[in-house]
């Protein structure tokens, strides 16, 4: 079963939600279980709030979304055309934040890694970053 799917959204808070749900809705065709689809919407929601939050420090912006199932896996890309990261290494250790003043925890590449079977991220060739995860789902269809 092979299928996929785009979505671009303004770079505002209120459509994380938004972009869990719709990447959950998409992922439901290969029947994942409870504890999957958690996993799956927490870590679209860490990726979708740091493009919004790191990303586009000053606001504006877009976020676009591209998902597609091969072979009972979930691939997830994230995008954005913001500031990207200098230092992708030290970006994803625990605890690394450059907002410890907004009361960032530093966790959320911790916590993509953590529910998704693969984890990249990337920065993009003219600005902006690339985060790419993939879940191999177990639920049957």
């Amino acid at each position: 079963m092979e299928n996929s799917m785009t979505l671009k959204l303004p770079a505002v808070g209120k459509n994380e939600a938004l972009a869990r749900s719709i990447v959950a809705a998409f992922a439901v065709e290969l029947d994942p279980d409870t504890d999957e689809l958690g996993d799956i919407k927490t870590a679209v929601s860490e990726a979708v709030t740091n493009s919004i939050v790191h990303g586009y420090p000053d606001g504006g912006g877009e976020v676009e979304i591209r998902a597609e199932i091969k072979d009972r896996i979930l691939h997830i890309e994230v995008l954005d055309r913001g500031v990207g990261i200098p230092d992708i290494p030290a970006a994803l250790q625990p605890f690394y934040t450059t907002k410890a003043d907004e009361e960032r925890s530093g966790m959320g590449f911790t916590v993509m890694e953590s529910f998704m079977d693969s984890l990249k991220v990337e920065n993009r060739e003219g600005g902006g970053l690339k985060v790419t995860m993939e879940k191999s789902l177990r639920g049957k269809i």
